[in-house]
């Protein structure tokens, strides 16, 4: 694990990210949490997240949000979807959480389980 705190980026409101923070303040794991609704994700940190994992990863496709926002039936590229994602942080699938150069977006515990074994 990194020497780094984990960072996780969600809303306060959110059940996956309230979720995430329980996951890791249990464990005992530095975290550095970004609350979206105070602090929008920067657009070179969101990029971080797109390129690792691309931007349909990111996007929460059934959330309400989504439906209202009527981006079901758009074709877009991964410039288009992360305009989208910056400008309104409820289209984001929460939490994006960062260990250093590894990257989840939405609930992951295994992944996180993996990361905190990992020497």
């Amino acid at each position: 694990m990194a020497d780094l705190p984990i960072q996780v980026f969600g809303l306060e409101s959110d059940q996956a990210t309230r979720a995430a923070l329980r996951f890791f303040k249990e464990r005992r794991v530095a975290i550095s949490f970004v609350d979206l609704r105070r602090r929008p994700i920067a657009t070179g940190e969101l990029w971080r997240f797109v390129e690792k994992l691309g931007a349909e990863a990111l996007a929460d496709t059934e959330g309400r949000a989504w439906r209202e926002a009527g981006l079901g039936y758009l074709r877009m590229t991964d410039e288009e979807l992360a305009a989208k994602l910056l400008a309104d942080a409820r289209l984001l699938n929460l939490p994006l959480v960062r260990n250093g150069p590894e990257f989840t977006a939405g609930p992951a515990e295994a992944t996180w389980k993996r990361w905190l074994a990992a020497p």
